[in-house]
Protein backbone atom coordinates (compact mmCIF):
# COMPACT_ATOMS: atom_id res chain seq x y z
CA UNK A 1 0.00 0.00 0.00
CA UNK A 2 1.56 3.27 -1.18
CA UNK A 3 -0.20 6.61 -0.94
CA UNK A 4 -0.19 9.35 -3.54
CA UNK A 5 2.27 11.16 -1.27
CA UNK A 6 4.87 8.35 -1.32
CA UNK A 7 5.99 5.52 0.95
CA UNK A 8 4.26 4.67 4.22
CA UNK A 9 5.73 5.26 7.66
CA UNK A 10 6.55 1.83 9.12
CA UNK A 11 6.44 3.19 12.70
CA UNK A 12 3.06 4.86 12.36
CA UNK A 13 -0.12 2.96 13.23
CA UNK A 14 -3.82 3.81 13.20
CA UNK A 15 -5.69 2.19 16.09
CA UNK A 16 -9.44 1.71 16.03
CA UNK A 17 -10.66 3.16 19.35
CA UNK A 18 -14.06 1.88 20.49
CA UNK A 19 -14.00 3.53 23.90
CA UNK A 20 -13.50 0.14 25.55
CA UNK A 21 -10.57 -1.17 27.54
CA UNK A 22 -9.36 -3.61 24.87
CA UNK A 23 -8.70 -1.01 22.17
CA UNK A 24 -7.25 1.34 24.79
CA UNK A 25 -4.69 -1.24 25.89
CA UNK A 26 -3.93 -2.12 22.26
CA UNK A 27 -2.99 1.54 21.69
CA UNK A 28 -0.95 1.66 24.92
CA UNK A 29 1.04 -1.47 24.01
CA UNK A 30 1.88 -0.04 20.61
CA UNK A 31 3.05 3.19 22.24
CA UNK A 32 5.31 1.13 24.51
CA UNK A 33 6.69 -0.66 21.47
CA UNK A 34 7.77 2.69 20.01
CA UNK A 35 5.03 3.29 17.46
CA UNK A 36 3.56 6.66 16.59
CA UNK A 37 -0.08 5.97 17.43
CA UNK A 38 -3.07 7.74 15.92
CA UNK A 39 -6.50 6.87 17.30
CA UNK A 40 -9.56 6.66 15.06
CA UNK A 41 -13.04 6.38 16.54
CA UNK A 42 -15.66 5.05 14.11
CA UNK A 43 -18.98 6.56 15.09
CA UNK A 44 -21.45 3.92 13.96
CA UNK A 45 -24.60 4.33 15.98
CA UNK A 46 -24.59 6.36 19.19
CA UNK A 47 -24.62 10.14 19.25
CA UNK A 48 -21.34 12.02 19.63
CA UNK A 49 -22.37 13.08 23.14
CA UNK A 50 -23.15 9.52 24.28
CA UNK A 51 -21.57 8.37 27.58
CA UNK A 52 -18.90 5.77 28.34
CA UNK A 53 -18.17 3.24 25.63
CA UNK A 54 -18.51 5.69 22.75
CA UNK A 55 -16.89 8.94 21.59
CA UNK A 56 -16.67 10.53 25.03
CA UNK A 57 -14.78 7.55 26.41
CA UNK A 58 -12.50 7.38 23.36
CA UNK A 59 -11.61 11.04 23.85
CA UNK A 60 -10.75 10.44 27.50
CA UNK A 61 -8.52 7.49 26.59
CA UNK A 62 -6.73 9.40 23.85
CA UNK A 63 -6.08 12.27 26.27
CA UNK A 64 -4.72 9.84 28.91
CA UNK A 65 -2.38 8.28 26.32
CA UNK A 66 -1.41 11.58 24.75
CA UNK A 67 -2.36 10.52 21.23
CA UNK A 68 -4.40 12.34 18.56
CA UNK A 69 -7.95 11.10 17.97
CA UNK A 70 -9.96 11.38 14.78
CA UNK A 71 -13.71 10.72 14.96
CA UNK A 72 -15.30 9.51 11.73
CA UNK A 73 -19.08 9.74 11.50
CA UNK A 74 -20.07 6.57 9.60
CA UNK A 75 -23.62 6.30 10.92
CA UNK A 76 -25.37 6.58 7.56
CA UNK A 77 -22.99 4.11 5.94
CA UNK A 78 -23.30 1.71 8.89
CA UNK A 79 -27.09 1.76 8.76
CA UNK A 80 -27.13 1.17 4.99
CA UNK A 81 -24.37 -1.47 4.84
CA UNK A 82 -24.81 -3.35 8.12
CA UNK A 83 -28.08 -2.68 9.96
CA UNK A 84 -30.42 -2.77 6.96
CA UNK A 85 -29.09 -6.09 5.54
CA UNK A 86 -29.15 -7.54 9.06
CA UNK A 87 -32.83 -6.62 9.47
CA UNK A 88 -33.64 -7.93 5.99
CA UNK A 89 -32.04 -11.27 6.87
CA UNK A 90 -34.02 -11.54 10.09
CA UNK A 91 -37.25 -10.73 8.22
CA UNK A 92 -36.38 -13.56 5.78
CA UNK A 93 -36.02 -16.24 8.46
CA UNK A 94 -32.23 -16.14 8.84
CA UNK A 95 -30.10 -15.74 11.98
CA UNK A 96 -27.46 -13.26 10.80
CA UNK A 97 -24.26 -12.17 12.51
CA UNK A 98 -23.70 -8.50 11.53
CA UNK A 99 -20.13 -8.36 12.90
CA UNK A 100 -18.95 -10.86 10.29
CA UNK A 101 -19.80 -8.49 7.43
CA UNK A 102 -19.16 -5.22 9.27
CA UNK A 103 -15.54 -6.04 10.14
CA UNK A 104 -14.11 -6.34 6.59
CA UNK A 105 -16.62 -4.21 4.71
CA UNK A 106 -16.77 -1.21 7.01
CA UNK A 107 -14.57 -1.15 10.13
CA UNK A 108 -11.26 -2.39 8.74
CA UNK A 109 -11.89 -0.75 5.38
CA UNK A 110 -12.37 2.62 7.11
CA UNK A 111 -9.24 2.13 9.22
CA UNK A 112 -7.19 1.37 6.10
CA UNK A 113 -8.55 4.50 4.42
CA UNK A 114 -7.49 6.54 7.45
CA UNK A 115 -4.06 4.91 7.45
CA UNK A 116 -3.53 5.82 3.80
CA UNK A 117 -4.43 9.44 4.52
CA UNK A 118 -1.99 9.52 7.45
CA UNK A 119 0.67 7.61 5.47
CA UNK A 120 0.69 4.94 8.19
CA UNK A 121 1.77 1.42 7.29
CA UNK A 122 -0.25 -0.25 10.02
CA UNK A 123 -3.74 -0.47 11.45
CA UNK A 124 -4.59 -2.13 14.77
CA UNK A 125 -7.60 -3.03 16.90
CA UNK A 126 -8.31 -4.57 20.29
CA UNK A 127 -9.50 -7.89 18.84
CA UNK A 128 -8.20 -11.12 20.34
CA UNK A 129 -6.50 -12.73 17.36
CA UNK A 130 -3.06 -12.91 15.72
CA UNK A 131 -1.56 -12.42 12.28
CA UNK A 132 1.68 -13.76 10.83
CA UNK A 133 3.34 -14.12 7.43
CA UNK A 134 4.44 -17.44 5.95
CA UNK A 135 7.26 -18.33 3.56
CA UNK A 136 4.99 -17.87 0.54
CA UNK A 137 4.37 -14.25 1.41
CA UNK A 138 0.75 -14.79 2.49
CA UNK A 139 -0.53 -13.31 5.73
CA UNK A 140 -2.27 -15.78 8.01
CA UNK A 141 -5.08 -15.08 10.45
CA UNK A 142 -4.51 -17.09 13.62
CA UNK A 143 -6.37 -17.75 16.83
CA UNK A 144 -5.51 -15.75 19.95
CA UNK A 145 -3.24 -17.27 22.58
CA UNK A 146 -6.23 -17.18 24.95
CA UNK A 147 -8.67 -19.51 23.16
CA UNK A 148 -11.58 -18.55 25.43
CA UNK A 149 -11.40 -14.94 24.25
CA UNK A 150 -10.42 -15.72 20.66
CA UNK A 151 -12.31 -13.61 18.08
CA UNK A 152 -10.85 -15.06 14.88
CA UNK A 153 -14.31 -16.46 13.99
CA UNK A 154 -15.58 -12.90 13.57
CA UNK A 155 -12.64 -11.96 11.34
CA UNK A 156 -12.64 -14.75 8.76
CA UNK A 157 -13.82 -12.44 5.97
CA UNK A 158 -10.78 -10.14 6.15
CA UNK A 159 -8.74 -9.83 2.97
CA UNK A 160 -5.02 -10.25 2.37
CA UNK A 161 -4.73 -6.49 1.86
CA UNK A 162 -6.28 -5.83 5.26
CA UNK A 163 -4.35 -8.55 7.09
CA UNK A 164 -0.99 -7.51 5.62
CA UNK A 165 -1.27 -4.12 7.38
CA UNK A 166 -2.90 -5.36 10.58
CA UNK A 167 -1.68 -5.71 14.14
CA UNK A 168 -3.54 -7.34 17.05
CA UNK A 169 -1.57 -6.33 20.17
CA UNK A 170 -3.84 -8.36 22.49
CA UNK A 171 -3.46 -11.62 20.58
CA UNK A 172 -0.60 -12.93 22.72
CA UNK A 173 -1.95 -11.87 26.13
CA UNK A 174 -2.92 -14.57 28.62
CA UNK A 175 -6.33 -13.31 29.75
CA UNK A 176 -8.55 -10.29 30.41
CA UNK A 177 -6.92 -9.81 33.82
CA UNK A 178 -3.64 -9.08 32.05
CA UNK A 179 -5.41 -6.53 29.84
CA UNK A 180 -6.89 -4.79 32.88
CA UNK A 181 -3.50 -4.82 34.60
CA UNK A 182 -1.99 -2.99 31.64
CA UNK A 183 -4.86 -0.50 31.69
CA UNK A 184 -4.35 0.17 35.41
CA UNK A 185 -0.59 0.55 34.92
CA UNK A 186 -1.22 3.20 32.29
CA UNK A 187 -3.86 4.89 34.46
CA UNK A 188 -6.51 4.50 31.78
CA UNK A 189 -9.97 5.76 32.79
CA UNK A 190 -11.73 2.54 31.73
CA UNK A 191 -9.46 -0.05 33.38
CA UNK A 192 -12.39 -1.62 35.25
CA UNK A 193 -14.99 -1.21 32.52
CA UNK A 194 -17.16 -4.31 32.07
CA UNK A 195 -17.27 -6.11 28.73
CA UNK A 196 -20.07 -5.20 26.34
CA UNK A 197 -22.42 -8.11 25.56
CA UNK A 198 -24.67 -6.34 23.05
CA UNK A 199 -24.42 -5.61 19.36
CA UNK A 200 -23.06 -2.09 19.05
CA UNK A 201 -26.35 -0.77 17.66
CA UNK A 202 -28.57 -2.28 20.36
CA UNK A 203 -26.85 -1.08 23.57
CA UNK A 204 -29.19 -2.98 25.86
CA UNK A 205 -32.17 -2.61 23.53
CA UNK A 206 -34.20 -5.21 21.66
CA UNK A 207 -33.61 -5.91 17.97
CA UNK A 208 -37.35 -6.44 17.53
CA UNK A 209 -37.90 -2.73 18.12
CA UNK A 210 -35.95 -2.04 14.93
CA UNK A 211 -37.78 -4.79 13.07
CA UNK A 212 -41.17 -3.33 14.04
CA UNK A 213 -40.11 -0.06 12.45
CA UNK A 214 -38.60 -1.47 9.24
CA UNK A 215 -40.28 -4.87 8.70
CA UNK A 216 -43.47 -4.89 10.81
CA UNK A 217 -44.90 -7.77 8.75
CA UNK A 218 -42.08 -10.05 9.97
CA UNK A 219 -43.49 -9.96 13.50
CA UNK A 220 -47.00 -11.03 12.56
CA UNK A 221 -48.25 -14.26 14.21
CA UNK A 222 -48.50 -17.49 12.26
CA UNK A 223 -48.88 -21.25 12.65
CA UNK A 224 -46.62 -23.60 14.57
CA UNK A 225 -46.39 -26.82 12.54
CA UNK A 226 -44.90 -30.23 13.10
CA UNK A 227 -42.78 -31.82 10.38
CA UNK A 228 -45.85 -33.41 8.83
CA UNK A 229 -47.59 -30.04 8.50
CA UNK A 230 -50.08 -30.43 11.37
CA UNK A 231 -50.96 -27.21 13.18
CA UNK A 232 -49.89 -27.36 16.84
CA UNK A 233 -50.35 -23.76 17.89
CA UNK A 234 -49.56 -20.17 16.98
CA UNK A 235 -46.31 -18.23 17.22
CA UNK A 236 -45.95 -14.50 17.92
CA UNK A 237 -43.64 -13.61 14.98
CA UNK A 238 -40.76 -15.60 13.50
CA UNK A 239 -37.94 -13.23 14.60
CA UNK A 240 -38.84 -14.02 18.21
CA UNK A 241 -37.45 -17.54 17.77
CA UNK A 242 -34.11 -19.18 16.97
CA UNK A 243 -33.17 -22.63 15.69
CA UNK A 244 -32.90 -25.03 18.63
CA UNK A 245 -35.11 -22.97 20.95
CA UNK A 246 -37.27 -24.99 23.35
CA UNK A 247 -38.81 -22.51 25.78
CA UNK A 248 -41.54 -20.02 24.93
CA UNK A 249 -43.35 -22.18 22.37
CA UNK A 250 -46.51 -22.57 24.45
CA UNK A 251 -46.84 -26.25 23.54
CA UNK A 252 -47.70 -29.13 25.86
CA UNK A 253 -47.36 -32.31 23.81
CA UNK A 254 -45.73 -34.61 26.35
CA UNK A 255 -42.47 -34.63 24.38
CA UNK A 256 -40.20 -31.53 24.39
CA UNK A 257 -40.39 -29.62 21.11
CA UNK A 258 -37.63 -27.51 19.55
CA UNK A 259 -37.59 -24.95 16.75
CA UNK A 260 -36.34 -26.72 13.62
CA UNK A 261 -37.03 -24.13 10.92
CA UNK A 262 -38.25 -20.59 10.38
CA UNK A 263 -40.29 -20.52 7.16
CA UNK A 264 -41.09 -16.91 6.21
CA UNK A 265 -42.79 -17.78 2.88
CA UNK A 266 -45.88 -18.94 4.79
CA UNK A 267 -44.95 -17.45 8.20
CA UNK A 268 -44.67 -20.96 9.67
CA UNK A 269 -42.59 -22.10 12.62
CA UNK A 270 -41.60 -25.77 12.27
CA UNK A 271 -40.93 -27.72 15.46
CA UNK A 272 -39.85 -31.26 16.31
CA UNK A 273 -37.93 -33.42 18.75
CA UNK A 274 -34.33 -32.95 19.87
CA UNK A 275 -33.27 -35.75 17.53
CA UNK A 276 -34.78 -33.87 14.59
CA UNK A 277 -32.42 -30.96 15.31
CA UNK A 278 -29.38 -33.01 14.34
CA UNK A 279 -27.78 -32.30 10.98
CA UNK A 280 -25.09 -34.36 9.28
CA UNK A 281 -24.00 -31.36 7.25
CA UNK A 282 -25.04 -28.12 5.63
CA UNK A 283 -24.50 -25.93 2.57
CA UNK A 284 -22.50 -22.72 2.68
CA UNK A 285 -22.65 -19.73 0.38
CA UNK A 286 -20.70 -16.49 0.03
CA UNK A 287 -17.37 -18.17 0.79
CA UNK A 288 -14.21 -16.33 1.75
CA UNK A 289 -10.71 -17.80 2.05
CA UNK A 290 -7.94 -15.98 3.88
CA UNK A 291 -5.38 -16.88 1.20
CA UNK A 292 -7.77 -15.82 -1.56
CA UNK A 293 -8.44 -19.40 -2.68
CA UNK A 294 -9.46 -22.76 -1.11
CA UNK A 295 -6.70 -25.23 -0.20
CA UNK A 296 -8.32 -27.81 -2.52
CA UNK A 297 -11.67 -28.57 -4.11
CA UNK A 298 -12.20 -31.05 -1.29
CA UNK A 299 -10.38 -30.94 2.04
CA UNK A 300 -10.70 -31.74 5.72
CA UNK A 301 -10.58 -29.16 8.50
CA UNK A 302 -11.95 -28.38 11.91
CA UNK A 303 -14.95 -26.09 11.77
CA UNK A 304 -16.83 -23.83 14.14
CA UNK A 305 -20.57 -23.57 13.40
CA UNK A 306 -21.24 -20.70 15.84
CA UNK A 307 -19.10 -18.05 17.48
CA UNK A 308 -18.54 -19.87 20.78
CA UNK A 309 -19.05 -23.43 19.54
CA UNK A 310 -16.32 -26.04 19.92
CA UNK A 311 -14.31 -26.93 16.83
CA UNK A 312 -15.32 -30.20 15.18
CA UNK A 313 -13.80 -32.21 12.29
CA UNK A 314 -15.58 -31.89 8.95
CA UNK A 315 -15.16 -32.50 5.26
CA UNK A 316 -15.51 -29.46 2.98
CA UNK A 317 -16.34 -29.92 -0.69
CA UNK A 318 -16.33 -26.82 -2.89
CA UNK A 319 -19.30 -26.85 -5.26
CA UNK A 320 -18.04 -23.72 -7.00
CA UNK A 321 -16.11 -20.66 -5.86
CA UNK A 322 -19.04 -19.39 -3.83
CA UNK A 323 -20.69 -22.52 -2.41
CA UNK A 324 -19.57 -25.54 -0.40
CA UNK A 325 -21.03 -28.68 1.11
CA UNK A 326 -19.99 -29.39 4.71
CA UNK A 327 -20.21 -32.90 6.15
CA UNK A 328 -19.63 -33.11 9.90
CA UNK A 329 -17.73 -35.99 11.49
CA UNK A 330 -20.67 -36.29 13.92
CA UNK A 331 -24.20 -34.82 13.59
CA UNK A 332 -24.58 -31.30 14.98
CA UNK A 333 -27.53 -29.53 16.63
CA UNK A 334 -29.05 -26.16 15.85
CA UNK A 335 -27.49 -25.38 12.47
CA UNK A 336 -28.97 -21.95 11.75
CA UNK A 337 -29.09 -20.44 8.24
CA UNK A 338 -27.45 -17.03 8.28
CA UNK A 339 -24.75 -17.99 10.77
CA UNK A 340 -21.16 -18.63 9.65
CA UNK A 341 -19.14 -21.84 9.55
CA UNK A 342 -15.42 -21.07 9.87
CA UNK A 343 -12.63 -23.49 8.85
CA UNK A 344 -9.45 -23.99 10.90
CA UNK A 345 -6.16 -25.83 10.36
CA UNK A 346 -4.43 -25.97 13.75
CA UNK A 347 -4.44 -22.33 14.93
CA UNK A 348 -4.90 -20.80 11.46
CA UNK A 349 -8.19 -19.66 9.96
CA UNK A 350 -8.59 -20.99 6.43
CA UNK A 351 -11.86 -19.23 5.66
CA UNK A 352 -15.55 -19.86 5.92
CA UNK A 353 -19.00 -19.08 4.60
CA UNK A 354 -22.64 -18.39 5.47
CA UNK A 355 -25.00 -21.29 6.22
CA UNK A 356 -27.50 -21.45 3.37
CA UNK A 357 -31.19 -22.37 3.34
CA UNK A 358 -30.26 -24.92 0.68
CA UNK A 359 -30.87 -28.49 1.87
Amino acid sequence: MVTEHGSLNARRVVVGMSGGVDSAVAAALLLEAGFEVHGVMLLLWQSVEAPEGTAASARAIAEALGIPLLILDLRERFFAEVVTPWMNDYANGLTPNPCVSCNPGLKFAALLESAEQLEAQWIATGHYARVSSDSSGLTRLRQAYNRERDQSYMLYRLSQQQLAHLKFPLGDLADKAEVRAHAARWGLPNADQSDSQDLCFLSGGDYRTLLRQIHPHSLLPGPILDQQGHILGQHIGLPNYTIGQRSGLGLALGVPQYVLELRPQDSALIVGTAEALLREGCWLENLNFISGFPPASRFEAEVRVRYRASRIPANIEIDNQNQARITFAAPQRSIAPGQSVVFYAEDCVLGGGIISLRR
